[in-house]
């Protein structure tokens, strides 16, 4: 079993480098958005933490079946001690079944991914972004209250790789991931 974690800032392409990684090796992916989605449109809300809850029970059953592994993005906030628990608690399901793990950051300027923000993939897929300028805004809010981009050093775990994907194919950058990790 494999689990590739995709860390970085909203619309910084991790769900569209999935997509790409998913094409060109047998991973399966679920992004840290799809149950919020999923919570809001049937509830009308998140209900606090029923997307997280759903989130680990997919994690338990998946962690233990014959899959070949799951890749799952997840905006990280570095300079947040809950993403940093969450991380660990996410990986500690999958270390259960001595499963191999693997990060892989993203990041890309803010213009760059005020522009992702508003791409045909990305609002298919993330309905509560289709209100462009509340996303927008929400992203630069976020942006000013967490610190999205590892410092120099900062992640020491090993099977860790770091992209600045501003100016690379999501193709090219699933590769990069694949090549780098031998998936």
């Amino acid at each position: 079993m494999k689990l590739v974690l995709l860390l970085g800032a909203q619309a910084v392409g991790k769900m569209t480098v999935g997509q790409e990684l998913m094409k060109i090796t047998e991973l399966r992916m679920l992004t840290n958005h799809v149950m919020w989605e999923l919570v809001n449109e049937h509830f009308g809300g998140d209900f606090g933490n029923a997307s997280d809850r759903l989130k680990d029970a997919i994690f338990e059953e998946y962690s233990k079946s014959d899959n070949y592994g799951l890749i799952y993005t997840f905006c990280m906030s570095f300079d947040h001690q809950e993403d940093w628990d969450y991380l660990h608690h996410v990986t500690g399901i999958f270390n259960d079944v001595n499963a191999e793990i693997y990060y892989a950051e993203l990041f890309a300027a803010q213009e760059i991914r005020i522009q992702r923000n508003k791409t045909e993939n990305r609002l298919y897929h993330k309905a509560t972004k289709r209100n462009i300028e509340k996303s927008e805004e929400n992203l630069i809010n976020a942006d000013n209250k967490a610190r999205f981009i590892s410092n120099d050093g900062e992640i020491t775990f090993n099977n860790y790789i770091k992209i600045d994907n501003s100016n690379l194919s999501p193709d090219i950058v699933a590769t990069m991931i694949k090549g780098r990790f031998s998936l």
